[in-house]
């Protein structure tokens, strides 16, 4: 069985993080730190699109599973739980810890 890597990294794409995150912004994410609410997640949302949203506040679905209300930082733009309801725990994927590039920043 092969163990998950501790970091990595993800690319902003959107402008439903703007003004703290800009598309092209590089992200250092821990595959293996908590969720805590405000955090900057990486998650897969129910239509199966990948995307960085803030924890909100944790949250049951429909089938009673424990999960994650996500919200964009720009309610504007993109998508996020108020369009496709609360994130599975097992689909947020990892927890964005710094900025990296162009503008490095802890998160």
């Amino acid at each position: 069985m092969r163990r998950r890597p501790r970091w990595g990294l993800a690319v902003v794409t959107g402008r439903s993080m703007t003004p703290v995150l800009a598309p092209g912004d590089r992200l250092l994410v821990s595959y293996r730190r908590p969720v805590r609410p405000g955090a900057v997640v990486v998650a897969r949302l129910a239509d199966g699109t990948v995307a960085v949203k803030r924890a909100a506040e944790r949250r049951t679905t429909r089938t009673g599973a424990p999960g994650w209300w996500l919200l964009s930082d720009n309610p504007g733009e993109g998508v996020d739980s108020r369009h496709r309801g609360v994130v599975p725990e097992g689909d947020v994927i990892a927890v964005t810890m710094a900025r990296v590039w162009p503008r490095p920043r802890r998160l």
